[in-house]
């Protein structure tokens, strides 16, 4: 019989081809991040900054109900098997954004890219806290998000790229459907379910259960509810940045190419920088890593609104990425260590529910302050709920 055993070191191998696959999510929606808001304007007229939005809140809902199911049934139907439901949701979607006759399609293509993310990004971060135990879980999930977060920022540079030199359609997609493909086949036949990993757990962990999962990680535990509320501005504002940000530069006068240098930095230091922010999780106090990494997001965001040339944006993007990174890897690592083993991937799922509801909530809201206002206002906005996110952490965090 095998023997089970936590810890880094004990799991290198699953732990590794967790951290590849999750970089072939990350790159699924790296293919949208710098050229679909072109797509809607130039293919199909959309003028409209809600209507472009429209695919970034139908990801950010489906994304969101999809996660908090992958943690209701992670213990019942297996980590595993949810990966693989969840690439097959993913396989389809580079194709359709490679031929969709209209944008209604555009945004069917994302009701099946949010159940992709909901389930494969849920289950590579349930199963790799499992591997790993008590004491590297920020470094874990500093590893999983840099490798998801750096392939987003890859693939959206090189989707920029090709668009520039070959036009918006077909070519850029056709990296989805080399990455679908690996990541529905490695999640078949090499990657192995964890369960008994948090079965050993369980008979170790000291920390009590909670009494109503959904409630007390939504707002009612000080510590939960801190990360839960964070969680959704982070995403809030990331959702604004993945919407706004290139309609933005393409007023400014930034070429195709331009765009996809400016939007790729942000999410290239978010993930980069979760291969320290991750390990600083398990040295320093959780609670100042959350304070300073929203409010340097929040004074990012601020300054957007006085930036002129490619340096200012290059950049602000960079200091918003290091901000989202000192908090990403430190999310979760603070759900863990606040949760039992057995109501961890419940409670992840419930955090994630509220933090992806951010990007449906961050496009509604800049989309409608946008269209209304002027994009500064929408930019400001967001700014500012940022800063009363940071000053809530402070205040309520024990």
């Amino acid at each position: 019989m095998e023997e089970i055993r936590l810890g880094l070191k004990e799991n290198w191998k699953q732990f590794t081809l967790l951290v590849i696959i999750n970089a072939f999510v990350g790159g699924m929606v790296g293919l949208e991040r710098s050229i679909l808001p072109q797509i809607a304007e130039v293919e199909f007229a959309i003028a409209a900054k809600t209507a472009i939005l429209s695919f970034i809140i139908v990801f950010g809902i489906v994304k969101a109900i999809t996660n908090y199911f992958a943690g209701a049934f992670a213990n019942k139907i297996g980590r595993k098997n949810l990966l693989t439901i969840g690439w097959l949701f993913g396989l389809p979607v580079p194709f359709i954004l490679m031929y969709a006759p209209s944008w209604d399609w555009i945004v069917a293509a994302n009701v099946l890219l949010g159940i992709n993310q909901g389930l494969a990004w849920s289950s590579t971060v349930v199963m790799k806290i499992d591997l790993v135990g008590e004491k590297q879980r920020g470094f874990a999930m500093g590893l999983n998000e840099f490798a998801g977060y750096l392939a987003v920022a890859i693939v959206a540079f090189l989707t920029g790229f090709i668009a520039a030199e070959y036009g918006l359609r077909p070519y850029p997609f056709i990296l989805g459907i080399a990455m679908a493909i690996l990541g529905l086949l490695g999640s078949i036949f090499l990657i192995k379910d964890t369960r008994k990993h948090v079965a050993a757990e369980n008979t170790i962990s000291a920390v009590p259960k909670l009494g109503n999962i959904f409630w007390e990680t939504t707002w009612k535990h000080p510590n939960l509810g801190s990360v839960t509320q964070a969680g959704l501005i982070n995403n809030l504002n990331d959702g604004m940045a993945w919407g706004i940000f290139p309609i933005l530069l393409s007023i400014k006068g930034f070429d195709l190419a331009e765009v996809g240098v400016i939007t790729a930095i942000y999410p290239a230091v978010w993930g980069l920088g979760q291969l320290f922010t991750g390990k600083m999780a398990d040295i320093f106090n959780k609670k100042h890593l959350l304070f300073i990494g929203m409010f340097l997001q929040a004074i990012a965001l601020f300054l957007f609104l006085f930036a002129e040339s490619m340096t200012h944006y290059v950049a602000l993007s960079a200091v918003l990425g290091w901000g989202t990174a000192m908090v990403y890897p430190t999310f979760l690592a603070t759900v863990a260590e606040n949760t039992h083993p057995q109501d961890r991937a419940n409670s992840i799922g419930v955090f994630r529910l509220w933090r992806d509801l951010g990007y449906a909530i961050g496009a509604i809201l800049t989309g409608i302050i946008a269209d209304r206002l002027g994009i500064g206002a929408s930019i400001m906005t967001i700014g500012g709920l940022t800063m009363i996110s940071a000053i809530i952490i402070a205040i309520r965090m024990k």
